[in-house]
């Protein structure tokens, strides 16, 4: 899995964060998405799915190599 963040797109919602935290945070000044791992391993994919599926902003985008 290849995880990717629009920042653009990004709300802010933290939604993210609180679903897959070793994966993704949230920059200090916005709280804009920030990716910590693109290719997370098997044991966060179902949170990083999970996490893509509530985003509210559809900022999250998951691909499989």
């Amino acid at each position: 899995m290849k995880v990717t963040v629009d920042q653009d797109a990004c709300t802010g919602s933290g939604q993210c964060v609180l679903i897959a935290p070793g994966v993704f945070d949230q920059r200090d000044t916005d709280g804009i998405v920030l990716l910590l791992h693109d290719h997370p391993e098997p044991g966060l994919q179902d949170d990083v799915r999970e996490a893509a599926r509530i985003c509210p902003a559809l900022a999250i985008r998951l691909t499989t190599p």
